[in-house]
């Protein structure tokens, strides 16, 4: 059974960064796709940024620049470096793996950046 666990989310100021981890257990391929969705109050859940391998990698525009995804595959973690971060950043990060025609879910960290 896969899991997936979240950290590194926090308070911040505007322009600052923060470093989530989402720790992966079980049997992971180092080919399957992961990344970061996000979920502000009110607002739909949007694709943040994926990484197909630890290579392969695809940002939204809102962060291309500030946001950088890596992946660990010795270690079964994947990374995302955030900087520059605005207001508009604020949210919950839930990390995410899909493999096996399946999809595998973090329970979220919450982000919030104040102005």
């Amino acid at each position: 059974q896969v899991q997936l666990v979240e950290s590194g989310g926090g308070l911040v100021q505007s322009g600052g960064s923060l470093r989530l981890s989402c720790a992966a257990s079980g049997a992971i391929f180092s080919i399957s796709s992961m990344g970061w969705y996000r979920q502000a109050p009110g607002k739909q859940r949007e694709l943040v940024s994926s990484i197909i391998g630890t290579s392969r990698t695809d940002y939204a525009d809102s962060v291309k620049g500030r946001f950088t995804i890596s992946r660990d595959t010795a270690k079964n973690t994947m990374y995302l470096q955030m900087n520059s971060l605005k207001p508009e950043d604020t949210a919950v990060y839930y990390c995410y793996l899909n493999q096996a025609l399946k999809s595998y879910w973090g329970q979220g960290t919450q982000v919030t950046v104040s102005s």
